[in-house]
């Protein structure tokens, strides 16, 4: 079986338009509705649970053992903490990232009223008052603020404005699509991973083909504070595939081309059969890949695991440089990722005995036990002792 065909311009224009969209974690209703709109052209049946998480089907020939692709539409932002007195307000993270990516960054703040325009800063911005303190401020999201494009100089200046505490700030994500292929922004984590599913699921209508098992589609709405897939899942689904960004580091084998497997992340070992069949999709379509472990890392997978789902996991994912600060990505990766997830939702279906939740042993899986053969070292004759004199 030959690879689909990835339409690239629509990927990209994709994810321009999600990147445009402010979403963090709790402020994903806009994001949802689009990405439905998306799959209704797309002509994909789909559902979506209370709060805004989108599960669409691609019918196969079997609803038994079904397969399932993730990825997040939430990205990192801030909340208001507090109403400072000097008419600036006093942040808390949304997810896990550094005040030190915050500095600078013009955000947009919602409040009931209507949204505002404002400026992360340290707290001492100004060069030419505080001079070498403005470099020995500490980073941390207590020694930043957010400044507000509005007239406020003090905590009931704000009140007047309708901002309160609690309210959503969304940081801007200034996405670059250079002509060499790099994409750089801010919330590719993983807006990337969206279009990367959107694209394929195009490619595969395209293609006319029918796949073995049902495909669902799944996008969730918390993962960058730890929800990830956990209510979304159907019971038919055997197989998990999270899409995601793998972190291109010193100490990482991560790339920005071709699709880096993980193997493991700081909740554990991905599925043992599930990954490597990824892996030999990889090598059987000549798809570039990598296999990478992440310590500090976890994915919409891990949280389906965690709730109690008895599904195999693999997470295969983007390369992606400075993640959770000012993210770069290419345009290699997230083609070869949708060529990957094409092959997989087409490729037979292995393990037979995973139509069932619950069996016997026939059936059940085998891992590496025997010894692998060893190639013995080339003898090496010993040098003939030099003659006395």
């Amino acid at each position: 079986m030959s690879l689909v065909a990835i339409d690239i311009a629509y990927l990209a224009r994709v994810l321009q338009d999600i990147l445009a969209i402010p979403s963090p974690t709790g402020y994903t209703d806009e994001i949802a509705r689009h990405v439905c709109e998306e799959l209704e052209q797309l002509g994909i049946e789909y559902e979506l649970t209370r709060r805004g998480a989108i599960r669409a089907r691609m019918k196969g020939h079997s609803p038994k053992a079904a397969r399932a692709f993730v990825a997040h539409v939430d990205t990192l932002g801030a909340q208001v903490k507090f109403l400072k007195d000097n008419g600036r307000l006093e942040l808390v993270p949304i997810g896990h990232w550094s005040s030190r990516f915050a500095e600078g960054a013009r955000v947009t703040v919602f409040s009931e009223k209507g949204a505002y325009r404002g400026t992360i800063l340290p707290l001492k911005a100004s060069g030419h008052t505080f001079n070498d303190e403005v470099d020995t401020l500490p980073v941390s999201w207590r020694t930043v603020e957010l400044r507000i494009d509005a007239y406020a100089k003090s905590a009931e200046d704000v009140k007047k404005l309708g901002i309160d505490i609690g309210d959503i700030v969304a940081v801007d994500p200034q996405p670059e699509f250079l002509d060499n292929g790099f994409i750089v922004s801010r919330h590719l984590d993983d807006k990337a991973g969206v279009a990367v599913m959107l694209a394929t699921l195009k490619a595969l209508i395209a293609s006319g083909e029918t796949p073995m098992v049902d495909i669902y589609w799944l996008f969730t709405i918390a993962e960058e504070t730890g929800h990830g897939a956990t209510s979304i899942l159907p019971p038919d689904v055997a197989s998990l595939v999270a899409i995601d960004n793998g972190t291109s580091a010193p100490g990482q084998a991560s790339e920005e081309f071709g699709v880096t497997i993980a193997m493991a992340d700081q909740t554990g070992p991905f599925d043992y059969h599930l990954s490597r069949k990824l892996a030999q999709l990889c090598r059987d379509h000549e798809i570039k890949h990598q296999k990478d472990v992440f310590r500090y890392y976890r994915s919409d997978a891990a949280a389906a695991v965690e709730a109690g789902a008895d599904v195999r996991t693999a997470l295969i994912t983007f390369g992606i440089d400075a993640s959770h600060g000012y993210e770069r990505i290419h345009m290699h990766a997230l083609r070869s990722l949708a060529e990957l997830a094409a092959a997989y939702a087409l490729s037979p279906l292995a393990i037979t005995r995973d139509t069932r939740n619950f069996s016997g042993l026939k059936g059940f899986t085998h891992q590496q036990v025997e010894e692998a053969e060893q190639t013995l070292a080339p003898e090496v004759e010993e040098p003939e002792p030099e003659a006395e004199e």
